[in-house]
């Protein structure tokens, strides 16, 4: 070999070295950049994590409180439909002691109840129908049977308290007298 291609090698070889260790420098600049800007992206969704939970507990205690407020607070608006019904009632007793007419205070009683009865339809409450129909422990609580040849044994008779339904649900059980079976045995 020549001395010209020794040298050219040599050269080239440096060119080489040189080439490497740039490319080495570039690759471990950009890693460095790299992993600057990954551990920024981790701080920044670190942040993002925490300013959600705090953003959910937020949520969950305000969605707490509304619960709460609302279980405490539940029957106000039936209480607001209550208070005119009260209003009448007190007017009604404080016109009692100076009424001549009877009439005029059942009347008004009857008024105030039927008014009392309509609030409480509209929230949902409703009177168990009993008299004359079959007894069913669903909705019915016997207190005594009765003999009544009339009619169907197991039949309600009479009501001693009326019974309720909330929606579909019975909030009191209408306490009831029901007929008796006829018996087959003859008297003595």
């Amino acid at each position: 070999m020549s001395k010209e291609k020794k040298v050219k090698e040599k050269k080239m070889k440096e060119v080489e070295i040189t080439d490497e260790e740039s490319i080495e420098e570039t690759n471990e600049t950009n890693l460095e950049e790299k992993i600057t800007q990954l551990e920024q992206e981790v701080v920044e969704f670190k942040d993002k994590l925490l300013r959600k939970a705090a953003e959910f507990e937020n949520y969950k205690r305000r969605t707490e409180n509304d619960q709460l407020n609302l279980l405490t607070f539940a029957a106000e608006s039936f209480i607001q439909k209550l208070l005119p019904v009260i209003d009448d009632f007190e007017r009604s007793l404080g016109h009692v002691e100076e009424a001549q007419d009877i009439t005029a205070i059942k009347q008004g009683l009857k008024l105030i109840y039927d008014k009392l009865m309509k609030v409480l339809d509209e929230q949902g409450v409703k009177k168990i129908e009993s008299v004359g129909n079959p007894f069913d422990v669903d909705y019915h609580e016997a207190l005594m049977q009765r003999p009544d040849d009339s009619v169907e044994p197991h039949t309600v008779l009479d009501e001693m308290e009326k019974g309720y339904t909330y929606k579909d649900k019975v909030i009191r059980h209408a306490k009831v007298i029901v007929s008796e079976e006829k018996s087959s045995e003859p008297k003595e």
